[in-house]
């Protein structure tokens, strides 16, 4: 028996491949499947079955384009409708594996077709669960991102979940491993873990809504609390999965779409596209088409895309770093972004050579800024999420998280100055083409963002005013 986790960081995201005996099952695969169909190949092994742990809402699955290219069959729990064929299979039905077995286990809570997949090795033994977004380490899948599809409220869901913990994954023995669908960093969670792999013994000891004594009334009030509004982009994703999606090869291909500075910037005011500029944040700073927004590729990248630019079917125009262009449609269609029609050919500098004006956006470095601060009360605005605000800020900042930075706009002066910082550098730098595109211009940013500015030495806060607290 061979289990791989097939890990991708920028979504925080598990995929698992599960062979015996010359067969393979591939579970909550990524959109691009060529990698799972290489590797059963070169281990001369056939995919037998794709299962699914439920419609994901953070990503758009392969589960679709592996099943057409290989013939596996879709598998999902109950509760599941999609609309192409797929085996929905009942509670603790069994599917063999070579010498091994999965079992269904319906989890009902994150969504209502929630379920895990108990792997019973050769000799019937419970020896892994897959558990999708039910369980995750430190944590549980958040109640409230099927709410409008099943006409329950979050609190109803939560009341699920609690059951489906206490009656289908707690009475595992403490030795079965847990593989979890997402890590830290994932927005169907708010308190996971670093880790990927555990066990439910150490998830009995430590996650916070598996305590032996929790009531259901205390999990559902600890698990709903503090959750923030999901991305946008998720009711888009859950469609794309249940209604399916064009193959990556065909986005791609349309993707690659070369075109001159002049076409460029015709299909920009024809189409009302996103100029989406992925490089480094330091060459963004430094030059960049005016009114395109930054996202980096190399930061949190597709989760980031989908919080901001929300709708899946925006036209969206790139510029990217050189040799990327393939990497940056593929990550953009993880979460599906499948409108891109074209790219800047030659990016900045032929843009730059075609004697186009660039823009660029104004520094200061943190130690230039608490230089500023102590002698007169600067107007800075803190990007970062509000949890990190209220952790530890400048004592006079106001916090504007970049998540709903539209929100937060009135807190950006007309006139004078406003200096803006994120954590590091990357968050900030999105926030300010945001802005650049709005017409504000007043924006300097403070280069390393709050790491920089604590380096200084200079006295921060956790006081949070009521008066400015979004």
């Amino acid at each position: 028996m061979k289990i791989e986790q097939l890990y991708t960081g920028c979504l925080a995201q598990g995929a698992y491949y599960i062979e015996s005996n010359g067969e393979v099952a591939i579970i909550d695969p990524l959109r691009e499947v060529q990698q799972y169909i290489d590797l059963a190949e070169e281990r001369k092994a056939t995919i037998k079955y794709v299962f699914e742990t439920h419609f994901h809402a953070d990503f758009v699955s392969g589960h679709v384009t592996l099943s057409e290219r290989t013939g596996a069959p879709i598998i999902y729990g109950p509760n599941a409708n999609p609309s192409f064929e797929t085996i929905v299979a009942s509670d603790e039905q069994v599917f063999q594996l070579g010498d091994v077995t999965i079992k269904v286990l319906h989890t009902p809570g994150h969504t209502m077709e929630s379920t895990c997949y108990l792997l019973l090795d050769e000799s019937g033994k419970e020896h892994a669960l897959f558990s999708g977004d039910t369980l995750f380490l430190g944590d549980v899948g958040r109640p409230d991102l099927a709410q409008k599809a099943a006409s329950m409220t979050q609190e109803d869901l939560a009341g699920l979940l609690f059951d489906s913990l206490r009656t289908k994954i707690m009475t595992l023995p403490d030795s079965t491993i847990v593989y979890p669908g997402h890590g830290a960093g994932s927005a169907c969670g708010k308190n996971m873990s670093k880790e990927t792999v555990g066990s439910i013994g150490d998830q009995k000891a430590t996650n916070y809504a598996l305590r032996p004594d929790m009531t259901k009334e205390e999990f559902v009030k600890e698990v709903t609390d503090g959750l923030l509004p999901p991305p946008a982009y998720f009711p888009m994703n859950v469609q794309m999965n249940k209604e399916g999606y064009s193959d990556v090869d065909q986005i791609i291909a349309k993707g690659q779409n070369a075109l001159s500075p002049a076409a460029f910037e015709a299909a920009a005011n024809e189409t009302g596209a996103v100029v989406l500029d992925v490089r480094h944040q330091f060459e963004f700073v430094k030059e960049h088409v005016p009114r395109s927004t930054f996202i980096g590729i190399d930061g949190g990248f597709a989760p980031w895309v989908g919080a901001l630019i929300k709708d899946v079917k925006q036209p969206i125009l790139l510029i990217t770093p050189e040799g990327r262009l393939k990497e940056t449609i593929t990550r953009l269609s993880r979460v599906g972004f499948d409108n891109i029609i074209g790219y800047l050919d030659g990016g900045i500098k032929s843009w730059k050579e075609d004697g186009r004006d660039v823009d660029a956006i104004e520094t200061i470095t943190a130690e230039a800024l608490v230089a500023l601060l102590e002698k007169e009360n600067s107007y800075v605005v803190d990007v970062r999420k509000e949890t990190e605000f209220n952790a530890e800020h400048l004592a006079d900042a106001i916090n504007a998280p970049l998540d709903n930075l539209n929100d937060h706009l009135p807190v950006f002066k007309e006139d004078g100055t406003t200096y803006m910082h994120c954590a590091g550098g990357y968050r900030s730098v999105i926030a300010n083409s945001i802005l650049k595109a709005k017409g504000i211009h007043n924006v300097i940013d403070v280069l390393g963002g709050f790491g920089a500015i604590r380096k200084t030495g200079v006295e921060t806060t956790d006081f949070v005013c009521p008066s400015t607290k979004k």
